[in-house]
């Protein structure tokens, strides 16, 4: 499940919802950043993301009668931005079978990967620290395709247990756990020049 917010963040969590104008606006105020942020991530497309969004906020308002505050606000919300995000995939057909091979490592007969020797490695710290890096950590991830690619965010970003990905993509864990291995490896494949330290 994704980490519990700070209670500063899920305030409302402490009070019952009940729709109104007031509430309604602080619902809206005070969660559309992150909102936007992860739908975002999500589908690589800002248009698209707000369009997620509006449809996330008016699933929130239509299920306020039945929210039971079992979990926080923001942990409901973010299960609705989620499936938002899947329903928009689902709709434009990019959560189909796809090929990654072209970005997962090459192994010889032996079973052995074939590299070029890494004569330098970044710390993580200086990855972390530049912003640039950062940024193209970013880029590389959503290079890969959507069906590895959301596998992977859902996973390893948003904190979902294997079950819990499973459940959203309706995909078998498998599948999931498939799906994931293969997303990390090419992911580090993208990442090695970045870690060589050929990247700065």
């Amino acid at each position: 499940m994704p980490e519990k917010p700070p209670e500063h963040e899920d305030a409302l969590s402490e009070t019952p919802l009940h729709g109104s104008p007031v509430e309604a606006e602080r619902l809206v105020r005070d969660n559309i950043g992150w909102m936007l942020a992860l739908a975002q991530r999500m589908l690589g497309d800002r248009a698209l993301a707000e369009d997620v969004v509006q449809d996330a906020f008016i699933a929130a308002f239509r299920g306020l009668p039945t929210f039971e505050g079992r979990s926080s606000v923001k942990t409901w919300l973010h299960r609705i931005t989620v499936n938002a995000s899947l329903m928009k995939l689902r709709k434009l057909k990019r959560l189909g079978e796809q090929s990654i091979d072209e970005y997962v490592p090459e192994f010889d007969r032996y079973d052995c990967r074939i590299e070029t020797p890494w004569s330098t490695f970044a710390r993580a710290e200086d990855i972390l620290e530049n912003e640039r890096l950062r940024a193209l950590v970013s880029e590389k991830v959503a290079t890969l395709p959507d069906a590895y690619r959301i596998v992977l965010h859902l996973r390893d970003i948003e904190g979902y247990d294997t079950g819990e990905v499973a459940e959203l993509l309706d995909i078998s864990t498998s599948n999931v756990k498939v799906r994931l291995h293969r997303a990390r490896a090419a992911l580090k494949k993208l990442l090695e020049p970045v870690l060589r330290g050929e990247v700065r």
